[in-house]
């Protein structure tokens, strides 16, 4: 298990089970492990998403980006629940950077 922290300050952990879930529901993020990290720790911006849930977001490629799906359950913990690539993002309401 890794952690890293968020935008917030907030610890957030990846887990061996939540990593196995990301790569069996998406394999092609195979070797993208550091890269979920660091989008956590680094984002170009971070969007709502459902259930409380943030979305940290990193440009990889042009036009191309890395979604990690994350909850902060407290000031202390948080975890990674899920990532994904997308081409698209901005119907969400944009947390951080606050614009």
């Amino acid at each position: 298990m890794d952690r890293v922290r968020s935008v917030n300050g907030v610890p957030i952990r990846l887990t061996a089970e939540r990593w196995r879930h990301i790569v069996e529901s998406h394999n092609y993020l195979a070797g993208y492990y550091g890269q979920v990290l660091a989008t956590v720790e680094r984002p170009d911006c971070v969007i709502a998403g459902y259930g409380g849930a943030l979305i940290a977001i990193k440009g990889i490629a042009r036009r191309r980006y890395l979604a990690v799906v994350y909850k902060e359950l407290s000031p202390n913990d948080g975890f990674v629940l899920s990532a994904y690539f997308t081409d698209r993002f901005n119907r969400r309401r944009r947390v951080w950077p606050k614009q």
